[in-house]
């Protein structure tokens, strides 16, 4: 995937225009949750998210990004032991206790929206269930660091500190990021860092924060189709992701629904750790 590089500082009305992206990502985020069940394919996700992109004039930044082969779809949509980056296909269907991973981009207006989920189909055993709740926790623990005078290794070292707390691992080979007018801005956010370290974070600075959290492994290998990321022993990950803004008054989710909510939720972590919604 193709990267700017440059950290570009965001105005109170460019934030304000991307905290309506994230607003109709999280709705397209909400309405593929709405269709997840057992029997139905990674390409009905697909098509949730589509449906509301086409209600509101938008698309996905995520459609024609180069590769192996142009990226096809809208969303990337990955199951257990797919970390990131699964293509929607009519074929692979969701069975009771998997895990699915759906990541989506929403270009309003020239910005970008970047925010991700992971949610049970059905039923789902506790090893599962205890992977979703510290993946979404940790990323509510990194957001709460996303305050100007920090550093970007202050986010990274929240984020590992909490996950590896809970015997699980974070992948070292995929990272957060700047997004704005592009998908992919500076800086680039790992999910393992050393406080203090990194770039400070300046008011106006937005960063799509995304924990992806595996429970054997931090390692990772790319399938045939050049695209899905797997842990490289095949355990299950899960991964979540918001599109973040450092404000005068702290960090402000700009990915949530129109009711200050996320889209998804599994379990305290918002209420934990939740930040300023309103424009700056």
């Amino acid at each position: 995937m193709s990267w700017e590089r440059n950290v570009n500082i965001k105005s109170q009305h460019e934030i304000e225009i991307m905290r309506e992206a994230g607003r109709i990502n999280a709705e397209a985020l909400a309405a593929a949750a709405a269709a997840i069940r057992p029997g139905a394919t990674t390409a009905d996700l697909n098509a949730a998210v589509e449906e509301v992109h086409r209600k509101y004039g938008v698309y996905s930044p995520f459609i024609g990004v180069p590769g192996p082969i142009p990226y096809p779809a809208s969303t990337t949509i990955s199951i257990n032991e797919e970390l990131v980056h699964g293509i929607p296909t009519t074929k692979r269907k969701l069975k009771e206790g998997d895990i699915v991973s759906v990541d989506c981009g929403t270009v309003y207006e020239g910005f970008v929206a970047d925010s991700a989920f992971s949610a049970g189909v059905g039923e789902i055993s506790a090893e599962a269930r205890n992977l979703l709740e510290v993946t979404e926790k940790s990323l509510y623990v990194g957001i709460a660091k996303m305050v100007a005078g920090n550093t970007t290794g202050d986010v990274s070292a929240a984020i590992e500190k909490y996950v590896t707390s809970h015997k699980l691992y974070v992948t070292r080979e995929y990272t957060g990021h700047g997004v704005g007018r592009k998908m992919h801005e500076g800086p680039q956010v790992p999910n393992y860092g050393v406080p203090g370290t990194g770039m400070p974070l300046k008011v106006g600075i937005t960063i799509a924060l995304e924990p992806m959290v595996l429970v054997g492994t931090w390692r990772t290998k790319v399938l045939q189709d050049g695209w899905t990321v797997i842990s490289a022993d095949r355990s299950l990950t899960a991964h979540f992701e918001h599109s973040v803004a450092v404000t005068e008054n702290g960090p402000m989710i700009l990915t949530l629904l129109a009711n200050g909510k996320p889209p998804v939720q599994i379990g305290d972590g918002f209420e934990t750790g939740q930040s300023r919604q309103d424009p700056v």
